[in-house]
């Protein structure tokens, strides 16, 4: 039987806030602007074939140690209260949890960010979040970094939508991840699955939401908007929007237009599935 359980998950940076997290507080506090601090590390990636989100980690590391100061958890955490949000966002989530509960159905929301977990957590809208899926930094006894725990690049975060469609959230768990598990068993169907994202780099995800009987949506900036059409003529998503989360916006329609679309058919999957069942006791 279907379990009547929505995933809504999320890009954050250029999805949820307007530039690179790093780019509100971090970066402005090194004393140099962010376009010297992308270039540093795309020097580094390039002259050693580094992961890009491995080097803007160590990049950040190093500019730290280079200042005499320790990268602390609580130091990116403040980070997070820096953040500018779209609009509407800190009302997003209870609303539509709230639409969601009024058609029967539960909204769980996620975040799959190659940005990182600690200023994630630290802004107004961290707490709303299940599951924050995001590079992490390892702190040892005094609370300073010193090693990443995990990376999130543009193609590893498609392994979180199994995670999230099997209920397998321990990402220390690849046992229960990669066992077989029939479709009735996962905790939230790949139908029911919603991700959220704005450029090239959630492709992977978009695409396989997509293909899984999901939907896919690209937020747009008057800066971005060229990308977001392209997605949708690639046929990589099912909507585009504005990013603009405030009520009765372009995708606040969308998403309650989706989310009533699913219970219908999470309702219709659950009757036909109880029929089945009744048939099968007949025949018995």
């Amino acid at each position: 039987m279907r379990k009547n359980i929505i995933a809504i998950m999320y890009d954050f940076d250029k999805t949820l806030c307007a530039k690179d997290m790093q780019e509100y507080t971090f970066i402005p506090n090194l004393g140099i602007n962010a376009s010297e601090f992308w270039k540093e590390a795309d020097e580094i990636r390039k002259e050693n074939k580094m992961d890009q989100v491995l080097t803007y980690m160590y990049l950040m590391f190093k500019k730290m140690v280079s200042n005499n100061r320790s990268l602390k958890r609580k130091y990116l955490n403040d980070m997070g209260k820096n953040i500018e949000l779209f609009d509407g966002l800190e009302e997003w989530f209870e609303r539509v949890n709230e639409y969601g509960e009024s058609v029967g159905m539960k909204v769980e929301h996620y975040i799959i960010s190659s940005g990182l977990k600690e200023i994630i957590e630290g802004t107004k809208i961290g707490k709303y979040f299940k599951q924050i899926y995001a590079s992490e930094f390892f702190y040892n006894e005094d609370g300073n970094a010193i090693w990443p725990k995990l990376a999130v690049n543009y193609t590893n975060k498609t392994q979180f939508l199994s995670r999230i469609n099997k209920g397998v959230l321990d990402i220390s768990d690849d046992t229960s991840l990669n066992r077989k598990m029939i479709d009735n068993a996962r905790r939230i169907s790949t139908a029911n699955m919603i991700y959220i994202g704005d450029g090239y780099t959630d492709v992977p995800c978009m695409k396989l939401t997509k293909e899984g009987g999901g939907v896919s949506i690209a937020v747009y900036t008057d800066k971005t908007i060229k990308t977001a059409q392209n997605l949708l003529k690639e046929e990589r998503i099912n909507y585009l929007a504005l990013a603009d989360y405030t009520k009765d916006s372009e995708i606040d329609k969308i998403i309650k237009k989706v989310i009533q679309n699913m219970a219908i058919n999470t309702e219709m999957k659950n009757i036909t599935y109880k029929q089945k069942r009744e048939i099968k006791k007949v025949n018995e």
